[in-house]
């Protein structure tokens, strides 16, 4: 056999062994990530964690490169109107550096904001969120971002939380804001209106000294408030570190092949942080574009990405099954896109979304706010559709004794990992079995990658575990379920628990139930999230038992009660009326029993209503088939 030949074969078994081991993608993998871990290392050794300076260096980097870039929406256009319906906005890095300095004066010398500070930011999606966001790093301020749909009880909450020195709250959320302020024990409240604007442009620059963008904080130190919504009903404010938003966004751009040529367009909320830092910081770290969405619409996202020039764009699952479920729009192809990336894409919609819309790249991810870590998935061609984690398996065989576990449930109480009755340890589940995702941490150092919850001890303890499968390790619960296949793809199955997901929110059962308990008439409630054919995550669905079946609460009354309290996305979709909740032996509630309630109801003596244009009214079959077909929206 001939050299050429030889080296052709040897070429052969390199590329077959690649593919079947993947281990190009592995390596790379592993570089990127001991790469960024140097830098943060490095940062921390010069007082450099703040993630503002790695700004500063981009904007050194790439001064005149396209940074921002926001379709600000015109008033009294519709998607009618096309690409008439918006103001293009364009920032480049020296230019959103300019303005970030002018807004920093302003909150530096006259509102007092200063190093170590921690304000709340109620704010909608719109250039200014960056401009103040960034401001408040740059005088090394800590901002707690505050959900723009709460009101009432939950915004009250959110603010104290934080132990927020100064509320700064966009002037379009202001009428949420304003009926609270005398509740917010004196803490200020400005608000970003004509006044507030006008004072930032007689703003001078300040670009302030190094010290004073927290120079002692360490990697694992606060960099902001990101809210989560969990079983124990009202948000928390989970500590988002430096070291997450750093390693999440090097980490996450070189998962997803993000270049610094690429434009990301975004209408996902930036409290949340899928957008602020898998989407903005990834953007800033790489040097690319973000382009801001000012709010999600399927009838004119399309001609957002196109004038925006978007390269990838980012989704919920939801995102995409909306967009897929829309009708045709003229620029639905007619972009510059290669990627979307996100999470939450459904197995069912994954490859006719990237069909449709001609989208040659998928970049899935699975984690959350306070999670340690996450596992990701850069989906092309037809391998690994429908996972949230596709590496391989050197990777795998790292992540899967150092990183994380899939643990057994318990079988009779789904809340919980299965115990050996014997020994106290749980044990992994099976290939194709669903269990609950764990994260492994130190059990001396859990607060090194789980720095939990501000001002809610009981929470960050209720998700550690100690002695799992061995003693002396510790885990960090995830509360859902996911499970692993034979080729080492790791897949997302459900939430557990009380919580459910809905409208790209996580809705927490026990606070609708609250909301609801003092309602006249009213003597028992439970919540659950039921499927909903064709639909993302699960819709709210009441269990109400009355004080009498022959005189059933004010449906109306009922109805403006719950969106006046609660976050559109957490108002039950459905709910009934039933003699008695079911309870056990010991009184404890049901629920399962009703998360698997057949809707329409197959009794004609059980009624089932719905949300109907802002009120309850009974759901007929016809009703049922124009919500499943996607023609009516929950």
């Amino acid at each position: 056999m001939s050299g050429l030949e030889l080296a052709a074969l040897g070429a052969l078994a390199a590329a077959y062994t690649d593919a079947n081991l993947r281990l190009s993608v592995d390596l790379g993998m592993a570089s990127q990530i001991i790469k960024v871990f140097i830098q943060a290392f490095l940062a921390e050794r010069r007082g450099q964690c703040n993630f503002y300076h790695v700004f500063e260096r981009t904007v050194k980097r790439k001064p005149d490169g396209i940074a921002l870039v926001y379709p600000r929406p015109i008033p009294g256009k519709t998607s009618k109107d096309g690409d008439a319906a918006f103001a293009l906005e364009t920032y480049t890095y020296r230019q959103l550096h300019n303005i970030i300095l002018k807004y920093a004066h302003l909150l530096h010398f006259e509102y007092n904001i200063g190093q170590g500070d921690s304000v709340a930011f109620d704010c909608v999606n719109k250039s200014e969120y960056v401009f103040v966001w960034m401001a408040l790093w740059s005088i090394g301020a800590k901002p707690a971002f505050i959900n723009y749909n709460l009101k009432d009880h939950s915004l009250v909450h959110c603010i104290k939380a934080a132990n927020a020195k100064i509320v700064i709250v966009d002037d379009e959320v202001a009428d949420n804001v304003r009926p609270i302020e005398d509740k917010l024990d004196g803490v200020p409240v400005v608000y970003m209106d004509k006044y507030f604007y006008q004072q930032v442009q007689n703003s001078p620059p300040y670009d302030a000294p190094a010290s004073e963008r927290n120079p002692d904080d360490k990697l694992f130190g606060t960099a902001m408030l990101i809210y989560t919504s969990g079983t124990t009903g009202l948000p928390k404010a989970a500590i988002m570190s430096w070291h997450k938003a750093t390693l999440g966004a090097g980490t996450y751009a070189y998962a997803n092949r993000i270049r610094s040529t690429d434009i990301i367009y975004s209408a996902m909320p930036l409290y949340h942080s899928t957008a602020s830092i898998l989407g903005f910081l990834n953007a800033m770290y790489m040097g690319a574009g973000y382009a801001i969405g000012h709010k999600f619409s399927t009838s004119t996202f399309w001609t957002q990405v196109k004038l925006t020039k978007a390269t990838g764009i980012q989704y919920v699952g939801e995102t995409c099954r909306y967009l897929y479920n829309a009708p045709p729009h003229k620029d639905e192809r007619n972009h510059n896109l290669r990627f979307a990336i996100g999470n939450g894409l459904r197995p069912d919609v994954w490859a006719k979304f990237k069909e449709r819309f001609n989208i040659r790249d998928i970049g899935e991810f699975y984690g959350a706010t306070e999670f340690p870590t996450a596992v990701t998935n850069f989906q092309t061609g037809e391998f690994g559709i429908g996972s949230v984690s596709n590496y391989g398996k050197l990777i795998n065989g790292v992540l899967s004794k150092t990183r994380y576990r899939i643990l057994r449930v318990d079988p009779d109480d789904p809340n919980e990992i299965w115990r050996d009755p014997k020994t106290g340890f749980g044990r992994e589940v099976d290939v194709g079995e669903p269990g609950e995702f764990v994260f492994r941490v130190k059990a001396d150092r859990v607060h090194e990658n789980f720095q939990g919850y501000t001002n809610d001890k009981e929470a960050t303890k209720k998700k550690i575990l100690y002695d799992v499968l061995s003693k002396g390790d510790a885990f960090i619960r995830s509360g859902d379920l996911l499970k692993r296949d034979s080729d080492g793809l790791i897949y997302f199955v459900d939430r557990m628990g009380d919580t459910f997901r809905w409208k790209s929110e996580n809705v927490s059962t026990n606070e609708i139930e609250e909301s609801m308990t003092g309602v006249p008439g009213i003597s028992q409630v439970i919540v659950v999230g039921v499927k909903v054919p064709n639909h993302e995550g699960r819709a709210g669905f009441a269990v109400i038992q009355p004080n009498s079946l022959s005189d059933l609460p004010d449906l109306d009354q009922l109805a403006k009660h719950l969106i006046a309290k609660l976050p559109r996305y957490a108002v039950p979709i459905f709910l009934k009326f039933v003699p008695e909740i079911e309870t056990t032996g010991n009184n404890k509630v049901q629920k399962s029993r009703y998360r698997n309630q057949k809707i329409p109801s197959d009794s004609e003596k059980e009624v089932i209503y719905w949300l109907k244009n802002d009120t309850y009214v009974p759901l007929t079959h016809d009703d049922w088939s124009l919500v499943t077909s996607g023609s009516s929206r929950l």
